[in-house]
Order: C-alpha cells, then structure tokens, then sequence
C-alpha cells in the first residue's frame, strides 16, 4: 500500500523542497496543501528537474515559488510522472479543524512546513496522536518547541513518532553537534553559528521569521546557569568554509539554545546567525536595537521590514547567491585531555539544504527506520549512523574536523 504524506503549507519554498526531497527519494503519494492552488503548480509536479541553484518566489503563505530541486541520481521517477503526477493538491485552511482532522486521518505521515511558527499552536501535532499519525515538522520557535514537547507522553502512548525542528538550522546542524559529542568522552561547551546568503533562496516567510526572533532577550545555558541574552549582539567573527570564509555571527534564539541542553548536559550553549553580504548584519542590527520595539511588536511593522528585505535581497542574491553555511564546534574531554571536534557544511540553496534535512526524516520514518514513540528534537531522534547515510545518499558533504587538543 502507497504511503500518503500530507504536507502542510506544501506550496511554499520549504514545503516544496520538502516535497520534491520525497518525489526523489520515495514512493510515497503526496499531498500538499494551501489556501488556493497557485498557477504554477496547476502546471503538474516533479517535471522540471533543475539545478539546485536555481530559485523561485513564493513564500509558505501564497506558495507561488517555482524552484524544483531533483539530486541528479533521482530524476528518474519524476521525469517519468508526466500524466501522472506523485504529487496533489488539497485546499485547507489550518483554521478549518475539521478539515484538518480529515486531511491527517488519512495520511501516514504529517510534515509541518506553515510557518511563522510564532503563530501557530499545537493543533496538529495534537489531532496527529489522536489519530496515530506519525509527525515532522519544520518549526524554529522556542515557544512552539517547548510546547510541543509537553506532549511526548501522549504521543508515545498513541505509537506516534513525533519529531521537531527539522530543516537546516535547527535540524541538520543538530545532527552535526550530536555526531561531534559523540567523538569525546564528556561534552562541555557547544558553540553553534550559521551565515545565509542573501534570501536563503526561501520567501517573505522566512523574512518574518528573523525579524520575530528580535522582538525579545532570550534565556541562553552558559556556564551552568541560564542567562538572558539580547537577540543580535555579541558580534563574533567565524571562519566558514569557501566560500564565505570569515564571517559576522551574533546571538540569535533558535531551538537548539535548549534542546542541546537538554540532549547532552553541557555547560554552554551559543547558537548565532549572520547574513551574507555582511550590509545585511547592520540593518538586521539597527532593527534590533534603534528602531523602536514597537515596530517589531506590529504585525505591520514586521510585514513592512520582512517585504523590504524580500525585494533587497532579489538584487542581492544575483552576486550573493543563496546558500548556508554551518559551523559544529564542542568542546570537552578525550581521554583526560582538553579536546575540541567541529564539524562544517555548505549549500548553495538554503531552501533546497532544508528540504532535504526534512525529507531525509520523512523517508526514515517512512520505511520504519526510524520509529521512537514520543515527541523528539532532531538529536534525540536521528542516530549518527542514518543520518550519514541519508546526507551521503543525497549528495550533502560534511566536513567532520578531527579532534585537537
């Protein structure tokens, strides 16, 4: 029997790359789901296979993007599917409960991809394990995590896997830092920091998304003890692979600023982000900490800077590119000894990097690979091993750095 996979907010950037990540890599019939169908995807799914680079437009809320991303070793299928297209489309208001319910009771798996997670609640999630669902989901807020992790006992009463913060950052880069611990005897400090060219090649969404993550100080675990932290400052410059090379980082509030805590007991946790080119930092800067709050606390305030920033960056991107960059680094002890491991990668599409950190997880729990009952954050779910795997089998290189004292 086909698997059916509905994926939520499935018309957007994120969504799509989720979905061609499964077109690819999987057999599984997929749904996608919008407020409206857009014109581009009443076009047809999985027939134009283009290079990772490219990008489209679009964001999780209108869906108009129009980037396809297929790894080369994969076309195959998705060529194939002219007259019949792996991939359908369901109109559905996540307002519309009912509908909801009906969408995920018939589905073997539930990928979350409508963000801003700021907004959302933990509805889906819920009707998932009431109706033994398994669950993926994208989100990046530390409000939607903790809450969605309060259900782990319900979920795993129910059989239901459940597992958050997927993507890129937070996702692949959790599973960096767990394989990093793994490489010492006793971890003790985790410092976490990715840059993003340009749009990311991700929509207005996205955009939202950074400028809400200002709004507030956050608690951040360093030495032992939870210390409030202003979003944004703290300017550290890091050294990333070509071809970003140094770059700018401040402190930002991203999910893995507790869940690693929780996964490995350091001391420390920093997780920062920057933007390339590094004009971007200054303005972002600027938002957090001269515009009046106020600004950042108005729906408005934040639709007007994140479309702003959406229309510098269709210029930028042309010489910027669109790609990511993530650092590992843990510090702690190897045999006695004062010892740190790191770990690096690059994409040239951020959006399409995020899609696979996603559909990597949706094809393991998929083919039963993975199963752990409960409501999990990437490193607590994926092992080492699969997620080598899954990276290798799709193309992605990561620099895994050996130990140095």
């Amino acid at each position: 029997m086909t698997n059916r996979v509905l994926i939520l907010g499935g018309q957007g950037r994120i969504g799509n790359s989720v979905a061609q990540d499964l077109v690819a890599y999987t057999q599984a019939q997929i749904i996608v789901t919008g407020r409206q169908q857009t014109g581009e995807r009443k076009k047809g799914w999985g027939n134009e296979p283009v290079d990772a680079g490219t990008r489209g437009r679009g964001d999780a809320e209108n869906g108009n993007s129009t980037s396809y991303f297929v790894h080369p070793q994969q076309q195959e299928r998705t060529v194939s599917q002219t007259n019949s297209s792996p991939v359908e489309f369901l109109a559905l208001d996540l307002a519309d409960r009912e509908g909801l319910r009906k969408a995920i009771a018939s589905s073997n798996l539930v990928v979350h991809c409508a963000g801003p997670f700021l907004y959302r609640d933990g509805s889906v999630l819920e009707i998932c394990i009431e109706q033994g669902v398994n669950y993926l989901d994208v989100s990046d807020n530390r409000a939607f995590t903790q809450k969605a992790l309060t259900s782990r006992e319900k979920a795993a009463a129910a059989g239901v896997t459940a597992i958050v913060n997927s993507g890129i950052f937070p996702g692949i880069s959790n599973s960096m830092v767990r394989h990093d611990v793994e490489q010492l005897d006793e971890a003790e400090r985790i410092h976490l920091s990715y840059v993003v060219a340009g749009s990311g090649g991700a929509g207005v969404t996205v955009m939202r998304t950074t400028f809400l993550g200002l709004q507030e100080p956050f608690a951040a675990w360093i030495d032992n003890q939870w210390q409030i932290v202003k979003p944004y400052t703290d300017r550290e410059k890091i050294k990333f692979p070509a071809p970003y090379g140094n770059a700018g980082v401040y402190w930002f509030d991203m999910p893995e600023a507790f869940t690693l805590v929780d996964s490995f007991g350091v001391n420390t946790v920093i997780t920062k982000f920057g933007s390339i080119p590094d004009f971007y930092n200054y303005l972002t800067w600027i938002a957090a900490h001269i515009f009046p709050s106020s600004w950042l606390k108005n729906p408005g305030g934040i639709e007007f800077l994140s479309y702003v920033s959406h229309f510098m960056t269709d210029v930028s991107d042309r010489f910027s590119g669109i790609g990511v960059a993530i650092r590992s680094e843990v510090q702690g002890l190897k045999d006695g000894k004062s010892t740190t491991v790191g770990s690096t990668l690059v994409h040239e599409n951020t959006a399409v990097a995020a899609g696979v950190g996603t559909g990597s997880l949706a094809q393991l729990m998929l083919n039963g690979k993975l199963h752990k009952p409960g409501v999990w954050p990437v490193e607590q779910a994926l092992s080492t091993e699969l997620f080598e795997q899954t990276m290798q089998n799709r193309g992605i290189k990561i620099n895994f750095d050996s130990c140095s004292a």
